[in-house]
């Protein structure tokens, strides 16, 4: 990523409306589908930035981050995360098994990711069994912009794409949908219209508190939505899943039994 754009993020995520929108889309999922014994998890932040997100895990329990990019973990920092450590999502610096909840948020797209399915294996290796891995990405490569090439973006993807890595890192894809919907029509026009004009740059900035009210609105009407439906289409695609309990098997008596174990209750 732009180096530059990481102040843009730290300057801008706890009040922007897409950063706030989004993450009522992500908290509305959460709260639907995971068990409601949160508060002593163990929570991931693969590609953490800045700590934005970080900060608003924190009720989930006892939060980790990493980041491949130093400056991302220096504004982290100053907003008193601590258990940060400098990664790439494809050589996690964790044991197996060691967290409950896993949240990539805006990552895998980079060009700094050399290979997607590896990095979704070890999301996937440090989840505990039950765990849940919730993944947000781009959506459609027609959409790329300016702004993706401010922040290095390789690549942006479909449903389809996002629901073979899941499932090829052997989770169970608990819900896949888009979101962003209802601004789909004025942002793509906007982004293909840009094409035209702009060189890279960032579309992360500083609004009218009226106009940024305004932007929210639809995201937290989408929020509402996807507690129980999906979207078709959007600007984002995320992925729920779930790892699989570990399957120990035994003979007694002559008779085979299969046990699932919970990593969470040994």
């Amino acid at each position: 990523m732009n180096p530059e754009e990481y102040a843009n993020i730290y300057k801008s995520e706890d009040h922007h409306w897409w950063y706030r929108g989004m993450w009522g889309i992500s908290a509305a999922l959460l709260e639907r589908h995971l068990p409601r014994a949160w508060g002593g998890w163990r929570v991931l932040d693969a590609g953490c930035g800045t700590g934005g997100v970080l900060s608003r895990l924190a009720s989930y329990g006892r939060t980790a981050g990493v980041d491949a990019s130093p400056l991302a973990l220096g504004f982290a920092r100053c907003r008193g995360h601590r258990g940060l450590a400098q990664a790439t999502v494809e050589a996690l610096p964790f044991r197996d098994e060691s967290f409950d909840l896993v949240v990539s948020f805006d990552v895998l797209q980079h060009q700094s990711i050399a290979d997607e399915a590896r990095a979704l294996s070890e999301l996937a290796r440090v989840l505990r069994p039950r765990g849940w891995l919730l993944l947000r990405l781009p959506a459609y490569g027609w959409l790329g912009s300016a702004h993706d090439a401010f922040v290095h973006t390789r690549h942006r993807y479909v449903a389809g794409e996002v629901r073979q890595f899941v499932k090829g890192a052997g989770l169970w894809l608990r819900r896949l949908t888009y979101a962003n919907t209802l601004l789909f029509g004025p942002i793509a026009v906007r982004r293909l219209a840009g094409r035209l004009f702009d060189d890279a740059r960032s579309d992360v900035a500083a609004l009218p508190a009226p106009l940024n009210a305004l932007l929210r609105a639809p995201l937290a009407a989408e929020a509402a939505w996807l507690r129980e439906r999906d979207l078709p289409f959007g600007l984002t695609v995320i992925a729920l899943a779930q790892k699989k309990p570990s399957v120990i098997s035994h003979t007694c008596s002559g008779k085979v039994a299969m046990f699932l174990w919970d990593a969470n209750a040994a």
